[in-house]
């Protein structure tokens, strides 16, 4: 049982030292709250109970403060995995050449087992523990995970878990047949957790608040995944009420569709509905049609940003110029909206994730999927968090 913000740990395979941290073995984290930093840039713990500390990390606090709860660790062979109230949050297999960061590399399991420890973090941390149990498993049980294939990317995971990068994709769908437990597995195998998002909009999924409401009142969250709004289109606000928006852990949209000058709806991704005509004066527009999305709704974030349509799309580097990327950039930063880098499309590009993150423009990551054949593994967004040199304190999170 955890007090608020209070940080602890359990240790598994480890061995007794008389000072500091123990060097070996896995902290399987204990934190389910934490405040918000006192100063910009302050760091802010954000892995939450259950993790297996900086190699899969759980983002989302799945268990309140106050509260006693059951915390069951698992190590299996190769495999570690994390319960909470018999809710597997992570299942994690080494593979057999490990990376580890500098100072680290006794993170591994140990071929005897070793000891445990109890993590006192700091003086402000209260934690609880009580009916503590340990069942000896047989040493030759299969290991029933698979390992990651995948080791250089395996080692951008770990160095992103390390350094309290949230690898969290705020833009996933459920459609084309996934489920949201294949969702979840998928999210384990690689240290994620998703913001699952439903479309509420005209033709694009939920058109009337009464709708929308009965499906709210229907829904059975998961604490391991966020419930997300994607507002569509301009009118959105006229189809829903603000109590429906605010039942949702957060709200995004995009400035794909609009009605340009000539009073044309545009879907940008749609060819047969996209009116480009002179590209400067589309540019203009949608330069305009984004800052006033940005600056007037009310979302926390701005998915599928800088998206042109295919038959302008490989002139992306030439159409946003410098002048349009600025004015799209300070809208951001003034409105405090995020701006997603966004895996489906590719966007934006280096030039324009630095030029935000210099304003001061916080970023999330997200896919936008179309089905589990494309939710893939946020490659993008990794690559560009190491490319722009992103921090932590770089990354929008919903408010806990």
């Amino acid at each position: 049982m955890t007090q608020p913000n209070s940080n602890s740990g359990v240790y598994i395979h480890t061995e007794f030292q008389d000072e500091g941290w123990p060097a070996k073995g896995y902290e399987c984290q204990v934190l389910n709250s934490t405040n918000p930093p006192a100063n910009p840039g302050d760091y802010v713990e954000r892995k939450m109970s259950g993790s297996i500390y900086a190699v899969r990390n759980i983002w989302k606090s799945v268990q309140a403060d106050n509260e006693w709860y059951t915390y069951r660790i698992v190590v299996q062979g190769k495999t570690v995995q994390t319960y909470i109230n018999d809710l597997l949050l992570v299942e994690y297999t080494e593979p057999e050449t490990l990376w580890r960061p500098e100072g680290w590399a006794g993170r591994k399991l140990s071929p005897t087992g070793g000891t445990f420890a109890f993590q006192c973090h700091d003086p402000g941390s209260v934690v609880a523990y009580k009916n503590i149990r340990v069942k000896p498993l047989a040493d030759d049980l299969p290991t029933p995970g698979t390992p990651p294939e995948d080791l250089e990317f395996e080692e951008q995971i770990v160095r992103l878990a390390t350094d309290n990068i949230p690898l969290i994709d705020f833009h996933t769908h459920l459609k084309g047949g996934l489920t949201r437990e294949e969702a979840l597995a998928h999210a384990r195998k690689y240290g994620f957790n998703y913001g699952i998002a439903v479309n509420c909009g005209l033709k694009m999924g939920f058109e009337t608040d009464d709708s929308l409401n009965a499906y709210l009142d229907a829904f059975e969250p998961t604490p391991l995944a966020w419930h997300a709004m994607q507002a569509e289109g301009r009118e959105w606000l006229d189809l829903f009420s603000d109590r429906s928006r605010e039942r949702f852990d957060y709200v995004f949209t995009d400035a794909m569709t609009w009605t340009n000058n000539r009073g044309v709806r545009q879907r940008l991704w749609i060819p047969e509905e996209t009116d480009v005509g002179d590209p400067q004066d589309f540019m203009d527009q949608l330069v305009d049609n984004i800052i006033k999305v940005v600056s007037s709704e009310p979302i926390d974030i701005h998915v599928n940003p800088t998206f042109l349509p295919a038959e302008i799309a490989d002139r992306y580097d030439e159409l946003w110029t410098d002048e349009r990327i600025d004015k799209v950039v300070k809208a951001l930063a003034e409105s405090g909206v995020a701006l997603e880098i966004n895996n489906r499309f590719k966007i934006p590009s280096a030039t324009i994730i630095k030029k935000a993150k210099e304003a001061g423009v916080k970023f999330t990551l997200g896919t936008n999927n179309g089905g589990a054949d494309d939710l893939g593994r946020m490659d993008y967004g990794i690559r560009m968090i190491r490319e722009c040199g992103l921090t932590s304190q770089d990354m929008w999170y919903p408010a806990l």
